[in-house]
């Protein structure tokens, strides 16, 4: 289906009216095809009504056959003279293939895991262990700076993100503690703070989500200016506090316990277009020690992994940025809602990520494109949200 599209592009493009490009639209989000950032995209980035037929089609074809079969059928129905004139046919293959995770609807709400799920992965030593009490302990540190002292960093459309990650995140069992609009200083003194929460020691986990304009390595505070000259000091946040803060030495009570980041900020400045800008990564530290083994007794003393159990997942690929709808949010918060609302119940953490990042392999608005990345890894087993439980 998606290689008669392809064959019928030159004159869809051509031939289809602006009614019916809105119509199709319509429909396929109704089919959940496309979420709404897609089909908005389709719609406002694209000025002609050509441009506007392009991106359609082609989104749709890279969804896969089922996608491109249902709207050659809802072609049918809106143009049947169009849907003639280019030989398409929306008989249902003999025969489907699975569907990739595109071609499946995206639950808006997220779907609970089963008691039975739960109770086989209680005696599983390769995952990390949830209990309900544990649940009830979780807790989240969700910083979003949306205001800056120059008005022309406001990041519009990022109350939208801090909406719906607070919603995801309490959805998923957590408890949020929420900061908005907050210098550099104040973000690593908030990740401080948060360290020392009394939920930590009964928790199975935690998640830090950091929201701002962001630099290769940093996030930028809400005071920080554009040129900063030698005798200033920049106001960023260091990515590479969050490990240091959250660590075995600083935070015993987060030991074998998942660490999860996220960071919606670009990483630098490359394939211009500006929906947004924003930023993260870091440097692996590295432990250096120069005792010997014979200095050190085996009292109470014990030697832990200095990072262990951390997972990020940041917007971009290094020195790239990250786009944000101005009325919906960051591109990668709406991916990321919608792929823990349809598959939390059933996969992990880090298969929850993988499938994030497979969203964008069709993201595209004209020429832009944005690749989430995995970083930082360190599980070493496989940790389930169990939401619902």
């Amino acid at each position: 289906m998606a290689a008669e599209l392809f064959k019928a592009r030159k004159k869809f493009v051509e031939l289809v009216s602006k009614d019916v490009i809105k119509q199709l639209l319509d429909d396929i989000y109704d089919d959940g095809i496309v979420n709404e950032g897609e089909k908005d995209s389709i719609l406002e980035e694209n000025v002609s009504r050509t441009d506007k037929a392009r991106s359609l089609i082609d989104t749709v074809r890279r969804k896969g056959d089922e996608a491109s079969r249902k709207m050659i059928a809802h072609l049918q129905n809106r143009d049947a003279t169009l849907y003639s004139e280019l030989g398409l046919s929306c008989s249902q293959p003999a025969k489907p293939a699975a569907a990739p995770i595109q071609e499946q609807g995206w639950s808006t709400t997220l779907i609970s895991s089963t008691e039975d799920f739960w109770r086989e992965k209680q005696n599983d030593t390769s995952i990390y262990p949830v209990t309900k009490d544990s649940i009830k302990s979780r807790v989240a540190l969700l910083i979003t700076n949306i205001k800056f002292t120059d008005e022309r960093w406001n990041r519009n459309g990022a109350e939208k993100d801090e909406e719906n990650m607070e919603k995801q995140l309490n959805s998923l069992g957590y408890e949020v503690v929420k900061h908005t609009n907050l210098t550099g200083k104040a973000i690593d003194d908030a990740v401080i703070e948060f360290s020392k929460h009394p939920k930590l020691k009964g928790t199975d986990s935690v998640l830090v989500v950091l929201m701002s304009h962001g630099k290769l390595g940093a996030v930028l505070g809400v005071e920080w200016k554009e040129g900063t000259s030698g005798d200033e000091t920049p106001d960023v946040f260091p990515i590479d506090n969050i490990y240091k803060h959250l660590g075995s030495e600083r935070c015993p009570a987060l030991l074998n316990k998942p660490k999860i980041i996220v960071i919606q900020a670009c990483r630098g400045e490359k394939e211009g277009s500006v929906l947004i800008k924003d930023g993260p990564t870091s440097a692996l530290a590295c432990d250096d020690m120069n005792s010997s083994s014979e200095n050190f007794e085996e009292d109470n003393l014990r030697f832990v992994h200095k990072e262990k159990d951390f997972i990020s997942l940041l917007s971009c690929t290094p020195d790239t940025v990250s786009y944000r709808n101005r009325v919906l949010g960051s591109i990668l918060i709406q991916y990321l809602a919608e792929v823990s609302n349809t598959f939390a119940h059933k996969d992990d953490i880090e298969e929850l990520f993988r499938k994030v990042m497979q969203r964008f392999e069709d993201f595209s608005i004209q020429a832009k494109r944005q690749m989430p990345t995995k970083d930082r890894c360190s599980l070493t087993r496989r940790f389930y949200f169990f939401p619902g439980l």
